[in-house]
C-alpha cells in the first residue's frame, strides 16, 4: 500500500510574524497615557494634598522627594511622563475626533496622522519643560 504524501498545511502564524503598525500603537499608547494619568495623576496629587494638610515638616517631605532626592529624578520622571502622557493623550484625543468625522481614513492618512500624534506630543513636552527650566 503507497503512502499518501503529506498535505501542505498553512501554519499559524506567530506574533512576532505579525506586522505592528503605528496605528496600532497610537491606539494603545493612548489607552495606557490616560489610564496612567489617571492612576500616577492621582496619586501625585493626593499626596500633594496630604502633605499640605500634614503640615510644614510633612510638605517639606514631600518636596525633599520630588526635587531632591536623587537629584530629584522622581520629580523629573514623574512631571515629564505626566507631560508626555498629557500631550500625547490630547493628540490623540483629537485625531480620534477627526477621525470620528470621516475624516483620515485612507491608509497614508491615517498613518501619518499617527505619526503626527508622536512627534506633536514629544515636541511640546521637550518645548514645556525647555521653557520651564529655562525659567529657573
Amino acid at each position: 500500500m503507497a503512502t499518501k504524501p503529506p498535505v501542505a498545511r498553512p501554519l499559524s502564524p506567530h506574533v512576532w510574524h505579525v506586522r505592528w503598525p503605528i496605528t496600532m500603537t497610537v491606539s494603545i499608547v493612548h489607552r495606557a497615557t490616560g489610564d496612567g494619568m489617571a492612576t500616577v495623576g492621582t496619586g501625585a496629587f493626593v499626596w500633594w494634598l496630604a502633605a499640605l494638610a500634614g503640615g510644614k515638616d510633612s510638605y517639606a517631605t514631600f518636596l525633599h522627594v520630588f526635587t531632591q532626592f536623587w537629584g530629584g529624578a522622581i520629580g523629573y520622571v514623574v512631571g515629564i511622563g505626566l507631560t508626555l502622557s498629557f500631550f500625547q493623550h490630547m493628540a490623540t484625543g483629537i485625531r480620534h475626533f477627526l477621525l470620528d468625522t470621516g475624516a483620515g481614513y485612507e491608509l497614508k492618512s491615517n498613518r501619518i496622522g499617527a505619526w503626527l500624534t508622536v512627534i506633536g506630543s514629544v515636541t511640546l513636552t521637550a518645548a514645556f519643560w525647555l521653557y520651564l527650566l529655562g525659567g529657573k
